[in-house]
């Protein structure tokens, strides 16, 4: 990838995770700022650009995640699907229940439909925990995956800088419409320019963190590596099912959010496979 400059591959896999998920909330705050310039985005736009973010995080997580996990199981001398497959379901779990106790609201839906514990706090805190209960597990793959290629090729079953790079670039990706759901509503709402912005690249902090956590994680525990990069794909698969695709398609534009699927789902796929 002639355009990542040459030092980046020497830094410290923490380092490496932490510039990934630096990118990831800069793309989200990206999507965001528009709010300076709109008030408000076509549906049909929005719901195609939801779809896409979709397809990608479902490429991505089989691509950069289960397929590499299969392998560092194999690598290791594992049965190669049990840490797919138990990673895979942790994940999922993880957030079912993060889903039943984090208070959140997911975009498109009134105040009175907000899920998690009991609470009064406004919508906009509300719609910015939805979007950041979904970013942590983008965050922990493109961690898990430097860390992964920090122990090296023949370890680590095929996991490289190169793809870890490329996972960040597609979790960015479709963190752009993210940035935009949030912003756009909360302005229409009636909040400031200026608060919607912020409010809607907030969700995006997290992902530095967890890449963070992600990479220090699987350093120091090389056996859970297949595992971890299963338990992030199950975690986003739910995301994706549980989120974005009925997101995509509370307007009425089922077609497109799908078309819109998959093309990130190409989209990503093409990226793995080319360059990572």
């Amino acid at each position: 990838m002639d355009f990542i400059p040459n030092w980046f591959f020497e830094l410290n896999p923490v380092v490496q995770a932490l510039c990934g998920g630096l990118f990831t909330w800069g793309v989200t705050s990206l999507g965001a700022s528009f709010v300076f310039f709109t008030k408000s985005v076509n549906h049909k736009l929005l719901d195609g650009m939801m779809g896409f973010a979709a397809g990608v995080m479902i490429a991505a997580s089989v691509w950069s995640l289960i397929i590499p996990s299969i392998d560092m199981a194999e690598a290791q001398g594992i049965i190669s699907w049990i840490p797919a497959a138990i990673g895979f379901l942790l994940g999922g779990l993880f957030l079912r229940i993060c889903d039943q106790y984090v208070p959140h609201l997911h975009i498109g839906l009134p105040r009175d439909e907000a899920e998690g514990v009991e609470t009064k706090w406004k919508r906009a805190t509300l719609l910015v925990l939805a979007i950041t209960l979904h970013n942590i597990p983008e965050g922990l793959a493109i961690g898990v995956l430097f860390g992964a290629a920090s122990i090296g090729l023949d370890v680590a079953g095929g996991a490289t800088v190169t793809a870890a790079i490329v996972l960040a670039i597609g979790i960015g990706i479709q963190n752009f419409p993210e940035g935009m759901a949030i912003s756009m509503p909360l302005r229409r709402d009636g909040l400031s320019r200026w608060k919607s912005f912020n409010y809607g690249q907030l969700s995006g902090v997290v992902e530095p963190v967890s890449a963070v956590i992600g990479a220090a994680a699987v350093i120091f525990i090389q056996p859970i590596l297949p595992y971890a990069l299963a338990f992030a794909a199950g975690a986003m698969i739910y995301v994706v099912i549980e989120e974005l695709i009925p997101e995509s398609q509370l307007h009425g534009n089922t077609d497109l959010a799908t078309l819109g699927a998959m093309g990130g789902f190409v989209v990503m796929m093409v990226l793995d496979v080319a360059l990572g």
